[in-house]
């Protein structure tokens, strides 16, 4: 991995320089949910971001890499947690007038050395260097500050990691969530690679040719020479080839279908975690979770708030002016609703605990509510008309006075 100066990760994240382990995880896991590629498709920028998301979270979340970074500036995995101390060291004691080993401005150097191609041989560049040569970095580094060799004996292996956690939303029709009953789902994630079982490597370990198996190549550092550690195999001489499966990864990208289990009375937005169900994890690590957010379906007649079933119902203008009873569908079938007379349009009227089963609260149940509708009938005969007419010279009371005395 190359180092990462000159990045502000705590910036990148949103978060203080003193913020939690808590507080890194949780800002990650905010912005990682709204730039996952996933959610943008085809978005190269916020694919972008993703990535710058996901490095910052990588050396944050860590302590060791975290200790690093804040002493350092910058972090790369061949720096270890000592020479960082006692550069920090260095530091405090350049700024408190004390005498101490020479100052290092990293703001100046030139880092291109470490990153070129095998053969490169220019003063301050590593012959024979790889894509994993700041190995040579770190013995100088090191070297500055504690006047010792390094060799390959100092390079540590990379320990389990754990796989990321992912997310998807996951479509259920009314009926499955408010009854409860299984869904499933298709994700695309990362397992490990069924060729080489996420050690990268295939076949036998072969010499290295970049040291000819001797585990050291020469550095140069301006007039200054050092027998460093060969940064492609590592100091070991031996080198093994990538597998042709992973491409050198450890993983593979597998696109599979998940059934899950959905509870009754399972509300919108709410969120099933599956154990493993994420990302594996590199060198033996564990694998994340999968996040399901459940998105409920419509239906024609009820609508659902929380617990609550809603619906409208239309009675006739003699049941409303009368009262009466009617029949009314709920989600267990029909039911008799009161209606009292007088009632008017608008009004609502509650069937109690003929709502949805609570999910969390297992034996408590919302409510129906009963929005009414009056319908005007449509008087098609004259006997019709002349009873309204009686009716309506019996019944003369003005509904809009108190609208005009509201003015």
């Amino acid at each position: 991995m190359s180092t990462t100066q000159n990045k502000d990760y705590y910036g990148t994240l949103g978060v203080k320089k003193t913020a939690t382990s808590d507080e890194i995880r949780k800002a990650f896991r905010k912005l990682a949910r709204k730039y996952h590629p996933d959610v943008n498709p085809n978005d190269k920028k916020a694919e972008e971001k993703f990535k710058e998301l996901s490095e910052a979270n990588d050396i944050l979340s860590d302590e060791k890499k975290r200790k690093v970074y804040d002493q350092v500036g910058f972090y790369s995995d061949q720096i270890d947690p000592a020479t960082a101390e006692a550069y920090a060291r260095q530091q405090e004691g350049q700024g408190a007038g004390g005498r101490s080993a020479p100052n290092v401005d990293f703001g100046g150097f030139d880092f291109s050395g470490f990153q070129g191609g095998p053969g490169s041989s220019q003063a301050g560049q590593a012959q024979g260097a790889g894509p994993n040569s700041w190995g040579s970095f770190r013995d100088i580094f090191s070297g500055i500050f504690t006047g010792n060799e390094q060799n390959a004996a100092g390079r540590r292996a990379r320990g389990p990691e754990p796989g990321t956690d992912l997310e998807y939303q996951a479509p259920v029709d009314f009926w499955t969530a408010i009854r409860g009953g299984n869904a499933r789902i298709e994700i695309h994630r990362q397992e490990v690679c069924p060729t080489c079982h996420g050690q990268a490597s295939s076949g036998a370990p072969t010499t290295c040719p970049e040291c000819n198996g001797s585990g050291q190549v020469v550095q140069m550092g301006g007039r200054m020479k050092f027998n460093i550690p060969c940064p492609r195999c590592g100091g070991t001489g031996r080198i093994s080839n990538a597998c042709l499966t992973c491409q050198g990864e450890g993983l593979v990208h597998r696109t599979e279908s998940i059934e899950f289990r959905i509870k009754a009375g399972t509300r919108d937005g709410q969120r099933i975690r599956l154990q493993g169900k994420g990302n594996a994890g590199t060198n033996g690590g564990a694998a994340g979770d999968l996040y399901v957010i459940v998105r409920t379906g419509t239906h024609p007649v009820f609508s659902r708030v929380g617990d609550d079933i809603h619906l409208t119902v239309p009675i006739t203008v003699a049941e409303a002016a009368l009262g009466s009873k009617v029949d009314v569908p709920t989600i267990d079938g029909r039911a008799q609703l009161r209606i009292p007379p007088g009632t008017q349009g608008g009004q609502k009227l509650r069937l109690r605990e003929r709502g949805v089963e609570s999910a969390s609260a297992p034996g408590q149940r919302g409510d129906q509510i009963v929005t009414i509708e009056v319908v005007v009938p449509q008087l098609n005969d004259e006997r019709s008309r002349e009873i309204m007419r009686e009716f309506a010279k019996l019944n003369n009371q003005d509904p809009r006075v108190t609208l005009f005395d509201k003015l």
